[in-house]
């Protein structure tokens, strides 16, 4: 039917204005800033970067590694790696940022950096109060600006953020367990080659040759 698609628009607009009157549900409209709307789990803004721990330069998840920018379809991101290496979260050493800047006026929050990032070091913020009278430099976020801990990541994020905590520490469980099967195995066999040491060796040199007044056999 020619116009159906205006119609079923229409009879869904006029539901929720007279709805409005009369539940809450349909009320559209929110006295901002007294008034907030609840932000969905889904949303997504800019990017951040998750650290755990007290310490949001010692817990940095980020390695440097450099995939996210050169994922970027805008290029807003910029990495400089660290010369020096510090533990990750399974204890390997690992490089870090030195420099982690994110220009947000050029991000277009496409969430590819995310998906990207095998360490799930970057996810994406629900904060979109950013105005600021700094047209350059205040849009321009440094590491420390976008460090954000793992709590606020389950705040904003509850259900991924259980997700990927699980996967964490199931990967550090498995990389504890073959650290610790490895370690065995070398103890086991630094045992058998002293074993086998002492064995060739004589406790009694006394007893490795015969007393002169004896024959020979």
């Amino acid at each position: 039917m020619l116009g159906e698609g205006i119609l079923k628009g229409l009879a869904e607009t006029a539901r929720n204005f007279a709805g409005s009157y009369v539940s809450k549900d349909r009320l559209t409209t929110v006295q901002y800033p007294e008034e907030r709307a609840p932000v969905f789990e889904a949303a997504r803004v800019f990017p951040f970067l998750v650290y755990d721990g007290p310490d949001w330069e010692a817990g940095l998840r980020c390695v440097a590694c450099q995939i996210c920018e050169k994922e970027c379809p805008p290029k807003c991101i910029y990495i400089e790696k660290s010369k020096d290496k510090k533990p990750d979260y399974v204890g390997k050493p690992q490089i870090y940022p030195a420099k982690f800047d994110i220009d947000i006026s050029v991000c277009m929050s496409c969430q590819i950096c995310v998906e990207v990032c095998p360490f799930e070091a970057i996810k994406m913020d629900t904060e979109f109060e950013l105005s600021t009278d700094d047209r350059f430099g205040g849009l321009l976020q440094d590491r420390k600006q976008l460090a954000k801990s793992n709590e606020y990541y389950h705040k904003i994020h509850p259900t991924e953020a259980s997700e990927v905590d699980a996967r964490l520490a199931e990967e550090k469980a498995k990389a504890e367990a073959k650290a610790k099967a490895a370690a065995d195995a070398a103890s086991a066999k630094a045992a058998a080659s002293s074993a086998a040491a002492a064995g060739a060796t004589p406790a009694n040199p006394a007893a490795a040759k015969p007393n002169e007044g004896e024959p020979k056999a």
